[in-house]
């Protein structure tokens, strides 16, 4: 579907070189997909834009990465225009941040989602939009797929939620998307030297023993959750970017919704045992461990939280590799040892 103002730069059917474009491509996973980008398709030309609110990378896969906000539509078009395939990872994530600032969460989440969709259903370029397993609240069914109700407990998942209705609802006819259902993240990586990293729970207790901290599980300790590696999800849009091009070339249309998850649902006090265990080994440190309050008495509690992802394997020819103790592992070693 084209629409008479739309930006000029639509695909050509079996064009050879396609143009990828990135949104938050200076943060955490972004960064990565820029690098496995230029790994697997060094002929492929790639853009990439970020607002440098949290990340702060400015070249990552030997790509500039642009100053551009999502919520500026027209400058935001501009950027866009000529590109086959669009990676939209920008958002502003994390459930402490989306409560504290709600209007931006807001402004970025769904209204900068609605302007990416909106490009994409004037030009028919293809999509991949990442939600977070917050939009699914207190899962009900295992193992966890795609069609599990949504019911999201905070504002993050629910900004979530709502990108997911609306890509839908705009590549309906008009463009092909994948929508991805995707766990918790753990890993680091470099870029130029630097060590681009986030908080989750496995980066947290491992650079808490690099300080010769106490590790601090949060009461009660039992609950769970599915455990993805960045290097993983990164070439999961390698993947996507692959089949969305060859969706083009046949004038698919409609979004696709897959689970990118690992193998392992670990419980947090597992995850810290497991570190505590790995740390002995490799430095010989005896690291303490401790059950504290919960400050986030509202968060899924359940025991168990294990994903199928044997349709995303299926489709998307892609499946985790890495494990959580290969990570930690890892992890420990370039730290402490």
């Amino acid at each position: 579907m084209i629409d008479d103002d739309a930006p000029t730069g639509e695909r050509t059917a079996g064009e050879k070189t396609p143009t990828i474009a990135v949104t938050g491509a200076a943060g955490y996973i972004g960064s990565r997909v820029l690098y496995h980008l230029a790994a697997a398709h060094p002929d492929w030309t790639v853009t990439a834009m970020d607002n440098f609110w949290l990340g702060d990378v400015r070249r990552a896969g030997g790509v500039e990465i642009e100053h551009v906000d999502l919520r500026d539509r027209g400058r935001l078009e501009s950027f866009l225009d000529g590109a086959d395939v669009v990676l939209h990872l920008a958002a502003i994530t994390g459930v402490q941040d989306c409560e504290e600032r709600q209007n931006l969460a807001y402004e970025v989440n769904v209204g900068g989602t609605n302007n990416v969709a909106w490009f994409c259903r004037k030009t028919g370029a293809a999509l991949v939009f990442p939600f977070s397993m917050a939009v699914l609240g207190d899962p009900t069914e295992f193992p966890i797929t795609v069609d599990h109700p949504r019911d999201p407990l905070n504002w993050y998942g629910r900004t979530k939620l709502i990108g997911e209705h609306t890509v839908a609802d705009m590549a309906d006819g008009a463009f092909p998307a994948h929508c991805y259902l995707k766990s918790n993240l753990y890993g680091e990586h470099e870029v130029d030297g630097r060590t681009v990293s986030k908080g989750t729970v496995i980066n947290f207790f491992v650079n808490r023993v690099a300080k010769g901290q106490e590790l601090t599980v949060y009461e009660p300790g039992t609950q769970s959750r599915n455990y993805i590696h960045v290097d993983d999800v990164a070439q999961a849009y390698v993947k996507s970017a692959e089949r969305l091009l060859d969706d083009l070339d046949r004038e698919k249309t409609g979004a696709e919704v897959y689970e990118i998850a690992g193998d392992e649902d670990m419980s947090v006090l597992e995850i810290a045992e497991l570190v505590q265990s790995i740390a002995a080994e490799e430095t010989g440190w005896d690291v303490e461990m401790s059950l504290v309050e919960n400050p986030r008495p509202d968060e899924t509690l359940v025991e168990t939280f294990d994903v199928n992802t044997a349709r995303t394997r299926r489709e998307l020819g892609w499946r985790p590799e890495r494990s959580v103790a290969e990570s930690v592992r890892s992890l420990l070693q370039d730290k402490c040892v």
